[in-house]
């Protein structure tokens, strides 16, 4: 234990906060990390370009190209994050070893190499069916497409998706988040709103029908993307309905699928109050949804808060969603995931039965000055702890070890 640590739990104990209980729960929390930063989100499926409102940015050296170097760069990644982790999947990372076969048609074989990794790293998976990026995404349309060919054959994806989940929780043991969510919607002002709704629903209920063990179902709303500035089928009060009227099904938030302004942060005690499972893709936006690195900022500070405040690290299920190709890419991954830690450590660092009762009282001027203290205590000494617990680097120290695994692997990438 070093003096730096020890001087912290000190100043920390005299508020009623114990940094050994902090770092006890901090060790419980597994971070889903998004496989698809270490490839700009191409996956192993060669269909073309992105679509769905989705842009990558960026030439950086060194991407991944198939299975292989994914998975050896996603272990450098977590090599150098301390704690638990989990690798959230999309369909289109399916290995197909030569094979050409559609979406509608993927299977649980396909993922059988992911579930290996994951057994050899004692990692959990989350899953998604992917909507985008595809030839038979029509009009900018998937499960709410007038087309009966297209929808039926978005749902039979989403079905068969559910079926790798459910494959995959029964071979690890574990449970899988299954995230679905679309880029349907309209450039410019529709004819009709109503219609798409109708029919995405339609398209829900047949994907959930099926009662699959191990599988923790939701839906992902988006309030736009590129090229789908007017209308999204899937908006945020569509499935918020959907899911209150389906037990077993939950709303998962992306803190970047909401209007600029407009922070999650609230939104999460808010659904506390009636659901058991809150799931959450943690991004950046930067003035749209621009998925860009987690930094350590006052939205994510206020995401990490609410969780930790409102005791539900068991209920939400925390994931990252961010892409950057001018980067270094197990950089990006490195400094996403730690942030998100950093933020989950200032947050149970925070004396909030001491402040809940502040506020209780009516002593508000007392509990602005307390909350104001507590932003300069070192929380910073409790991370590296943290970090050297784990034995992994601290912040001074994994960047080095980052170039020189760029050195050696990914500028020797060469297609």
């Amino acid at each position: 234990m070093s003096t730096y640590y020890q001087i912290a739990k000190e100043r920390y104990a005299k508020i009623g906060v114990d940094t050994e209980y902090a770092l006890k729960k901090l060790q419980e929390i597994a971070i889903s990390i998004h496989c698809w930063q270490g490839d700009d989100v191409a996956g192993f499926e060669g269909v073309g370009e992105l679509s769905g409102g989705i842009q990558v940015t960026g030439n950086y050296p060194g991407k991944a190209r198939n299975p292989a170097e994914l998975m050896a760069d996603f272990s450098k990644a977590t090599s150098l994050i301390p704690g638990k982790h989990r690798i959230n999947l999309h369909a289109s990372y399916a290995i197909f070893e030569g094979e050409t076969v559609p979406r509608d048609k993927v299977e649980p074989r396909h993922f059988a190499k992911w579930v290996e990794y994951a057994k050899q790293n004692n990692i959990g998976i989350d899953f998604n069916p992917t909507f985008y990026g595809h030839p038979m995404v029509k009009d900018n349309l998937t499960l709410s497409s007038p087309c009966e060919v297209t929808r039926a054959y978005w749902v039979r994806h989403g079905i068969a998706s559910r079926r790798i989940a459910a494959y995959i929780a029964k071979e690890l043991g574990d449970p899988v988040l299954y995230n679905l969510w679309i880029p349907d919607g309209f450039k410019d002002i529709p004819a009709d709103r109503l219609g798409p709704r109708m029919r995405l629903k339609k398209s829900l209920d047949e994907i959930f029908a099926e009662k699959l063990d191990g599988v923790i179902d939701c839906v992902e709303s988006k309030v736009f993307g590129i090229g789908l500035e007017s209308y999204t089928v899937g908006s945020s009060e569509f499935y918020l309905a959907y899911a209150a009227s389906n037990p077993g099904v939950y709303n998962l938030l992306d803190n970047g699928h909401y209007h600029p302004t407009e922070g999650i942060g609230d939104k999460i005690p808010s659904l506390l109050t009636q659901y058991d499972k809150l799931p959450l893709h943690v991004t950046r936006p930067v003035r749209w949804d621009s998925d860009h690195v987690v930094l350590l900022q006052d939205e994510l500070k206020d995401i990490a808060a609410e969780i930790v405040r409102c005791n539900a690290l068991d209920k939400v299920l925390i994931g990252l969603d961010f892409f950057d190709a001018s980067i270094n890419r197990i950089a990006a991954w490195v400094v996403g995931v730690r942030n998100m830690q950093k933020a989950l450590v200032c947050a149970l660092l925070t004396p909030w039965d001491r402040l809940r009762k502040l506020q209780d009282n009516g002593a508000f001027t007392e509990l602005m000055v307390e909350m104001e203290a507590i932003k300069t205590y070192p929380f910073g000494a409790v991370w590296e702890e943290f970090c050297k617990r784990n034995n992994v680097p601290t912040d001074d120290e994994w960047m080095s070890l980052v170039k020189k695994y760029e050195e050696d692997i990914l500028l020797k990438r060469v297609d």
